[in-house]
């Protein structure tokens, strides 16, 4: 007569190996039984996808199969308690060890390698890397930790748990590519400081027991060739990868230096070549982001103008100007940075129908948070209302607002 062993089957992350908040994720399995109905939990993963690459941790509850409470029992040795893992295409006995005496919960894990031949001589990063794609040649059982099983970016994995012989739970879970990003870490740097660009994706951790590399480009407004960027993980399996800029105004670029100028944007970029479907493996997508070397200052904030007034010969404030009479438009301009700032200061004077009868400018540098009050002189030649207006500009040639604009109503009488 076949006795049948009830159990309580849960696949989940053992607490040992994951953070606290990486078992709470009810809604991932999917769960088929075959043979004759039993009281079961649902079988989870600990992420609702994997990555091509990913470590998966496995914990059965199976307090019928702690047969001696004395030593650390193994299941998936017999057919009675066969485990297999599988991905499409390839699959693997398995066995999973108690994690103590009389416990009765039995854990391991498996390494998914991904499949090299997914993007071929090409690689994961342009330069013919890829994943080893290696399976583990079980000689009869692997486990509980040595599993390998290749895998591609679109497909699944499935682990089976036969209890008796026509009895059988499985649990399954998606593993995809995913699209990748990258930014810079501040939104702004100083000219000869240091920048951290920061890129993520899960499907460049090919090793989840090492820490991955590998290069992107950055470039500037005033090297348009830029570096090669060494991208490094921050920790094995993270996914993240950080560089460091070195900005420097008076060198060439090499290596990790970037040259720059103060207002440089400077631009990394990532081509994700791992693309989730419905992409085809052949496809990348370039992925751009940007800073700023130099000031954080808006533009309209470097050097902004302000207190536009009208004087008379003396130095005195005028409400209203008589026709024939010589004043002078002034303003005061400020230095908002830390670094020198060229200008050109224009006053612009227009008649009631907007016609301009006088446009003069002053051009010049003003030193890092220097203040300047600036004026121009002005004659009006016959009565009527007349409006000034007053722009602070990078130069001539270059009209880069440093200011918002200031306007003056002018009444002539």
């Amino acid at each position: 007569m076949l006795i049948i062993k009830s159990i309580a089957f849960l696949l989940i992350v053992n607490s040992f190996y994951l953070p606290q908040n990486a078992l709470s994720f009810p809604e991932t399995a999917q769960l088929s039984t075959t043979g004759s109905d039993i009281s079961s939990t649902p079988i989870e993963f600990n992420k609702k996808v994997f990555s091509w690459t990913d470590r998966v941790y496995i914990k059965i509850v199976a307090p019928d199969f702690n047969s001696d409470p004395n030593v650390v029992d193994v299941i998936g040795l017999t057919s009675d308690d066969k485990v297999t893992v599988s991905t499409t295409g390839h699959s693997i006995p398995y066995k999973l060890a108690e994690t103590g005496v009389n416990t009765g919960i039995f854990t391991g894990y498996v390494t998914l390698t991904g499949d090299p031949a997914q993007k071929g001589s090409v690689g994961v990063d342009g330069e013919g890397t890829n994943p080893s794609g290696v399976e583990s040649s079980c000689n009869p059982i692997c486990g509980p930790t040595d599993g390998f099983l290749p895998s591609t970016g679109n497909d699944g994995i499935t682990v089976s748990f036969e209890y008796s012989r026509d009895r059988t739970l499985t649990g399954s879970a998606f593993i995809r590519w995913s699209q990748g990003d990258i930014k810079w870490l501040q939104s702004n740097y100083p000219t000869n400081g240091n920048g951290i660009v920061q890129i993520s994706d899960q499907d460049m951790n090919l090793n989840p027991k090492a820490i991955d590399k590998f290069e992107t480009n950055v470039w500037s407004d005033s090297d348009s060739g830029g570096i090669k960027l060494t991208m490094t993980e921050t920790g094995e399996s993270s996914g993240v990868f950080q560089g460091t800029v070195y900005f420097a105004t008076n060198f060439q670029s090499s290596g990790n230096r970037l040259h720059v100028s103060n207002d440089d944007t400077v631009r990394a970029e990532y081509i994700d070549r791992t693309l989730p479907y419905p992409h085809s493996p052949s496809d990348q997508l370039r992925i751009l982001t940007t800073t700023t070397a130099g000031s954080s200052l808006p533009p309209l904030e470097k050097a902004p103008a302000s207190n536009l007034r009208i004087l008379d010969s003396n130095g005195n404030v005028l409400d209203k100007v008589l026709v024939n009479q010589q004043v002078q438009l002034a303003s005061d301009i400020a230095n908002k940075q830390n670094i020198d700032q060229s200008f050109a200061y224009l006053v612009q004077i227009q008649d009631n129908n907007g016609i301009t009868l006088s446009l003069s400018w002053i051009t010049g540098t003003l030193s890092a948070n220097q203040n300047l009050s600036l004026s121009e002189s002005w004659m009006p030649k016959t009565s009527g209302a007349y409006t000034a207006q007053i722009f602070v500009w990078q130069s001539i040639v270059n009209p880069g607002a440093l200011s918002p604009p200031l306007v003056l109503q002018i009444p002539v009488t």
